[in-house]
């Protein structure tokens, strides 16, 4: 296969929903991409959606309520099949229409939000799924171009003033707030975009995971301009 992608170490690229979850992560690889060219009007889905709040999940019963063109159409059978393909598959999959996630601005020096370069966690073994249909796409970067903003010497600092507590409980502090999943990425990381229509599998932080969780970002989304989002 000769993909975009396919010259990065981080990304294991696979032609089919099958390959993309019986895959292991190994290595330097922490993220799979199933890489699409989707024949489809996404825009004619997302005009047709309304926005209830910043981010308005989308149920199939309102995907299949839509009066679609024949692209709409095929758009929308696209939607329906992925989500249903990570059903079968186990996880739970969302579809959302996205206008912008919450910020958090409390401090100056560092921010929890999904625009800060992160990694996901939990306590189960599992992985991060995402497509975009319509709109800006996340980015991911290598664990090697980035250092865990917690062992940053100034922000580590900022972080223990913060910290109301005994010095043993620090690291459970930084945890708890979420502190220790965040990331400032070197000067000269190269950041890589997910692009639209590929379906994604990114390494999640767990007890069970082989490799290092993959540094991930959501995009500034453009004024005026919507993201539908597939995540699980």
């Amino acid at each position: 296969m000769s993909y975009i992608f396919s010259d990065n170490n981080q990304i294991g690229v696979v032609a089919t929903f099958d390959a993309l979850v019986q895959t292991d992560f190994k290595g330097a690889m922490n993220a799979l991409c199933w890489h699409r060219n989707l024949d489809g009007d996404f825009n004619e889905i997302v005009a047709q959606l309304s926005l209830k709040e910043n981010i308005t999940e989308v149920s199939r019963e309102d995907l299949i309520a839509l009066q679609l063109s024949e692209k709409g159409n095929r758009a929308r059978e696209i939607i329906l099949n992925d989500l249903q393909l990570l059903k079968d598959f186990g996880a739970s999959p969302a579809l959302n229409l996205l206008k912008c996630y919450e910020r958090d601005d409390e401090f100056d020096f560092i921010s929890t939000d999904v625009y800060s370069f992160h990694v996901d966690r939990s306590p189960i073994a599992t992985d991060t799924f995402l497509c975009t249909y319509h709109g800006a796409a996340s980015d991911i970067i290598a664990n090697a171009q980035a250092q865990q903003k917690i062992l940053i010497p100034e922000i580590r600092a900022k972080l223990k003033e913060l910290h109301d507590g005994p010095e043993e409980e620090f690291e459970d502090f930084l945890k708890n707030n979420y502190f220790d999943l965040h990331y400032q990425v070197n000067a000269d990381a190269a950041p890589i975009n997910l692009g639209v229509g590929h379906l994604w599998r990114l390494a999640v932080d767990h007890p069970k995971q082989q490799v290092l969780p993959c540094i991930h970002r959501a995009p500034i989304e453009k004024d005026g301009g919507y993201r539908l989002l597939l995540i699980c």
